[in-house]
């Protein structure tokens, strides 16, 4: 069952016996690129908790159709976990952005950081934000992604600051005193401390700089907490999905 590809919504309806017709870029990508044909097994998944598995019974450009075998709704993970990635130059936030989908965060926020070399200005604001919401789905139908994560707008320090007092927002600095991995998620807690654990956690990953030390003690103030991960520095692009992977296990999700 290598094949996976997104029909955007209708999951709720989709049954044992019914049939779900894929069409528009994902069928011509399907048919033409990775050659499904009739009588292969294929799963689409609606990117919003439904899989559907089953044998293919039409596969042409325009529409590929599946006669669906079953079906499985997976609910969403809480507490969700969100990636504010700073921009950063060259592809490094792209592949931030990929790898910590495949590993399974629920949802991505472009960050423009005071140390972002790159900015998204005009234009770019729309182009970027599109391009990560692609980089996004084509890494969600390589990993099986029930959840298709959320892309934001291009979100300012500033709105960062309000998130922390909603969010257990966890700054990633190299020089913190306290570690990730220390961080008890799943412990036996009160109940004022459970409603803190079950809202949703966000990572703030900076740029090639680093978080600057204005947002560090703007962020803290507004009741952020800064953690490290090991003893390497890691680069903006792995920094992100590195402590995802250590989120996975701390809440049990691995």
């Amino acid at each position: 069952m290598a094949h996976f590809y997104l029909a955007d919504g209708g999951g709720a309806d989709w049954a044992p016996g019914s049939t779900v017709t894929l069409v528009g870029p994902e069928a011509k990508h399907a048919v033409t690129v990775s050659r499904v044909r009739v009588g292969e097994s294929l799963q689409l998944g609606d990117g919003v908790g439904a899989l559907a598995r089953g044998t293919v019974t039409r596969a042409d450009p325009a529409a590929l159709e599946l006669r669906v075998e079953s079906v499985e709704r997976v609910p969403v993970r809480l507490p969700r976990i969100l990636l504010v990635q700073a921009l950063a130059k060259g592809d490094r936030d792209e592949l931030a952005v990929q790898a910590a989908t495949e590993l399974g965060v629920d949802g991505v926020l472009p960050w423009s950081a005071a140390r972002s070399i790159t900015r998204w200005q005009g234009p770019k604001v729309a182009k970027g934000r599109e391009r990560w919401i692609a980089i996004v789905r084509e890494a969600s139908k390589q990993s099986i992604r029930p959840w298709l994560p959320t892309v934001a707008d291009l979100t300012t320090t500033r709105q960062l600051v309000e998130l922390a007092g909603s969010t257990r927002m966890l700054l990633l600095e190299p020089t913190a005193t306290q570690a990730l991995s220390d961080l008890d998620l799943r412990g036996e807690q009160s109940a004022a401390e459970r409603d803190i654990v079950e809202r949703e956690i966000v990572l703030v990953v900076g740029p090639e700089g680093g978080i600057a030390p204005e947002e560090l003690e703007t962020l803290t103030r507004a009741g952020a907490t800064a953690v490290r991960l090991g003893p390497e520095v890691l680069r903006t692009s792995t920094a992100g999905p590195a402590a995802v992977a250590v989120l996975n296990v701390a809440l049990g999700r691995w």
